[in-house]
């Protein structure tokens, strides 16, 4: 399968090169859900995956355009983003042995995180641009969204049969049966990790629903099509990812309840622990706990991190075992929490940095959300919000790496180009620039003064 992998990763590298940037960078997302992450091309005691040929040459082609450069603009989520992955290389680094080992696994690990995030904030120059890649996105993910539920109900796993050639791990096995249904994994690593897929874009997805003609049409059906897909997983994280989402996404025609419903849900929470006698994350855990998962070991697994954190706090547990696998039933521990992972391998640092990352793309968020009065910007705006928050809850049930972790530093760094979309609007004469369009809008008190309104038209030749 190396031969067919390195096919893949040179055609994928072909068509980011002749294709436009948002069109490159869908093609880039359409390698990584469709070609399993687990075949690659070995050389030495390098393994790459296709995915990796073509960020990379999608990445050099972003440096070599001098457009693209001009219009790039280093932002503060840039500059977190970078400070974080400095942590995560340099803490595995200075505590792994030996350093060879160590550096290798870090280059591929930066090539899935940090070279995919520069790719989409370089790709994404607008608009017009990112609404580009979502639909082509969408598109991708249709057809995977079938093959889960065919998967879950015919059992027929076309791409089980590869897993032979995982240089790692070569075995073929199943996750088993649940209700009556297989659990839908297409080219990924595991069933929760291929739900949490579908999930992550569902909000990008809904919000092609202010798109005019048959986009905004499609985006009803194509988002359906997602939520099946999710749910093929037959997992409970991506399940209760789905609620949580598709609970903020309806929060969106009633924003002036967030604050109530916030507080409301802290309130509940306070109850829950009171009246269950237990630490939260047991009830919450135990609540989501859907599709019959193991909700027991991921909450055993924070109770150990808390209780030992007097023992990796400082920088992890430096490549070793933290040696809950024998309390937990396990050979070796399952670190399938996102926090608690970072906290094993990179100590107390590490926890910060991820946090900190977070925080700075909500905040960004957040301002723009307030400072544009477009209503398909604050849409948007407010769907990537609703699919952040979908990451953070499947992370208490599973840890990203290779494709999944890809995506989510596309979907930050679609964020990251979507912040400065459109700036701040004061009275008085002062100047707002449409990323997408350039178009100056002089506002007066009394009133906008705009462009013609057929002056400014999407991918579709549709009016925006």
């Amino acid at each position: 399968m190396q031969g067919v992998t390195l096919a893949i990763g040179i055609v994928g590298s072909i068509l980011v090169l002749l294709l436009r940037p948002a069109y490159a960078l869908a093609a880039y997302i359409g390698v990584l859900i469709w070609y399993p992450d687990y075949l690659r091309v070995s050389i030495g005691t390098i393994d790459i995956s296709a995915g990796r040929i073509v960020v990379a040459i999608l990445l050099l082609r972003c440096l070599c355009d001098d457009q693209l450069r001009r219009r790039f603009v280093w932002s503060r989520l840039d500059t977190l983003v970078t400070l974080s992955m400095v942590v995560y290389v340099g803490m595995y680094c200075l505590m792994y042995t030996p350093l060879f080992g160590a550096i290798e696994n870090r280059s591929g690990f930066l090539i899935d995180t940090w070279f995919s995030y520069l790719a989409v904030r370089m790709c994404i120059r607008g608009r017009t641009d990112m609404i580009a890649a979502i639909k082509l996105i969408a598109v991708a993910l249709a057809p995977l969204a079938a093959l889960g539920v065919v998967e879950a109900i015919t059992g027929w796993q076309p791409f089980l049969v590869l897993r032979q050639y995982c240089p790692w791990l070569p075995e073929v096995r199943t996750y088993g049966v649940r209700w009556g249904l297989n659990r839908g994994w297409g080219p990924f690593s595991h069933p929760i990790m291929f739900g949490a897929c579908f999930v992550m874009f569902l909000p990008l997805i809904w919000s092609l629903r202010h798109q005019r003609g048959y986009w905004g049409r499609l985006a009803y059906p194509l988002s359906a099509i997602t939520v099946l897909g999710g749910l093929s997983s037959m997992s409970s994280g991506p399940w209760g990812m789905l609620i949580i989402v598709v609970f903020c996404l309806v929060l969106e025609k009633y924003k002036r309840w967030t604050k109530a419903v916030l507080m409301w849900l802290f309130v509940l929470c306070i109850l829950a622990e009171i009246g269950s006698n237990r630490p939260l994350y047991h009830v919450v855990l135990q609540t989501i706990n859907l599709a019959k998962g193991s909700w027991y070991q991921r909450a055993k697994l924070i109770d150990f991190a808390i209780r030992d954190f007097d023992e990796w706090w400082l920088a992890g547990y430096g490549g070793r075992d933290p040696g809950w696998a024998e309390a937990m039933g396990e050979r070796v521990t399952d670190c399938n929490n996102e926090f608690i992972l970072k906290a094993v391998q990179y100590g107390m640092l590490g926890v910060i940095a991820l946090a900190a990352t977070l925080a700075m793309a909500f905040r960004g968020l957040v301002r723009a959300f307030k400072e544009t009065t477009d209503k398909e910007l604050r849409s948007l705006y407010w769907a990537m919000g609703c699919a952040l928050v979908g990451v953070i809850v499947i992370w208490q049930g599973v840890s990203f790496f290779g494709t999944p972790a890809a995506l989510f530093y596309c979907l930050l760094g679609t964020i990251g180009s979507s912040i400065g979309l459109a700036k701040y609007v004061e009275p008085h004469g002062r100047t707002l620039q449409i990323a997408s369009s350039n178009i100056p809008v002089l506002m007066y008190a009394g009133g906008a003064e705009r462009a013609p309104a057929d002056a400014v038209r999407g991918i579709d030749g549709a009016r925006t």
